[in-house]
């Protein structure tokens, strides 16, 4: 960790965190060193970058002890701070009041400032030290839309502590539960742990919930793919409700069978005894069970596409002695799993609408998958923000100006993929 005055010093790390150097990224660090100076006085800053995520694959899995494979992408809060030997938490930040925090207060409170709140009591309460520091952050992760906005800020919140009090040394899965107990406990929202996790680790990651957590690293490359969301224009940032109606439900199916998760319901028995599900907890409820049992297959089958060979390079068995063919292979492969994701979350998962009249997600997957061949499906928690689309790389330029001119450029987001998760700089 070390201080930084001026932008020219922190350029070096530009590839490793937004996969190339950039002028905008430029020019947004020395705008939050600026910033960071006149709010708080401070010359130099350390600096922090907590990134956004996707789900691949693996909807709504996590909270009943499933596999998700994920990635850590180029949208980012990017925060400045220094220690000011006090027990007040002050974050300026851009298009933001200064929120302020007394690290000894535990009340509820606002949403931003309960959320620090939440991550400074669970690192105290697990016997790390906690302090008083100044921060100006800048973020282009959108609000709502199912990026994990919210998780990089607790994140970044809890690396900065670990990184000014305690030498870094705060565990990866103690700062991801310390932001979900924050979720959990102060903003009311009953996620599971897959957001933090995937922040925490960096990279692309198959993340194992059914015993704590672990994770195996993947491939992040996704050869002849590329990444793009699309905003539906709606926050599911209050439709909580329907969100933990989904856990719900699969714990009463769980319930059934005398468990507390699916995981721990066997497959073969929940298939066999379908029917009685149906009549004793409703379809509803035995609809997102098929979709967690069936969704978990296709995890596996992703990990199998995406799992790489110690040198990092995708092992594309020639066909027919032709390694674009392989190539070929292995894309439409990605996206038949997508799409398969995509219609169990539509169908029987059911958190593309909020109500009938509710078509924003529907509309958009149709347009993408008749655009070209192209895995698209509801991204996140559901019902409102955003689509992933995964789209075949040498489309995403012609896609890109087609969903921009349907949906509006600022709702389109090509995204890269980044191989690290929050980092102290």
């Amino acid at each position: 960790m070390q201080k930084y005055s001026s932008p020219n010093d922190v350029t070096g790390r530009f590839v490793q965190l937004y996969g190339r150097r950039n002028l905008a990224e430029f020019n947004r660090y020395g705008d939050v060193l600026a910033n960071f100076r006149r709010y708080f006085g401070y010359g130099s800053a350390y600096l922090c970058s907590s990134p956004g995520r996707v789900e691949l694959i693996g909807n709504h899995l996590d909270h009943n002890g499933g596999k998700v494979i994920a990635c850590t992408v180029n949208l980012d809060i990017v925060a400045a701070f220094q220690p000011n030997n006090g027990n007040v938490i002050r974050i300026a930040g851009k298009n933001r009041s200064t929120l302020r925090v007394d690290v000894n207060d535990e009340a509820p409170t606002g949403h931003s400032a309960g959320l620090v709140k939440g991550v400074v009591r669970y690192l105290r309460e697990h016997g790390f030290a906690v302090g008083g520091f100044d921060a100006y952050t800048d973020s282009v992760i959108p609000a709502g839309a199912g990026v994990s906005s919210s998780a990089a800020f607790e994140l970044a919140v809890g690396s900065v502590i670990s990184a000014l009090f305690n030498g870094g040394s705060v565990p990866q899965d103690v700062l991801a539960r310390a932001g979900q107990f924050a979720e959990n406990i102060y903003f009311g929202k009953p996620c599971g742990l897959l957001d933090q996790s995937v922040i925490a680790v960096g990279g692309a990651v198959l993340l194992d919930f059914a015993d704590g957590l672990s994770y195996v690293r993947l491939d992040t490359r996704l050869d002849g793919l590329a990444l793009v969301l699309i905003s539906t224009g709606a926050s599911h940032s209050r439709l909580s409700d329907l969100y933990a109606a989904i856990p719900a439900d699969m714990r009463s199916v769980a319930a059934f069978f005398g468990r507390e998760r699916l995981a721990d319901v066997p497959r073969q028995r929940f298939f066999a005894e379908y029917g009685n599900v149906v009549q004793t907890v409703g379809d509803r409820a035995a609809l997102r069970a098929k979709h967690f049992f069936e969704e978990l297959d296709r995890v596996e089958q992703m990990r199998d596409l995406l799992a790489s060979p110690s040198n990092g390079e995708h092992s594309f068995a020639a066909v027919g002695g032709n390694a674009d063919i392989a190539r070929g292979t292995f894309v439409r492969s990605v996206i038949d799993l997508i799409q398969a994701s995509g219609d169990s979350s539509m169908f029987q998962l059911g958190n593309c609408a909020v109500n009938e009249q509710d078509t924003a997600i529907a509309d958009i997957v149709s347009f993408a998958r008749n655009f070209c061949p192209c895995g698209a499906r509801v991204h996140g928690g559901g019902f409102a923000g955003t689509v992933l689309c995964v789209v075949p790389a040498d489309r995403l330029s012609d896609f890109v100006v087609a969903a921009a001119a349907k949906y509006g450029a600022d709702n389109v987001m090509p995204l890269r993929l980044r191989s690290c998760g929050t980092t102290v700089l």
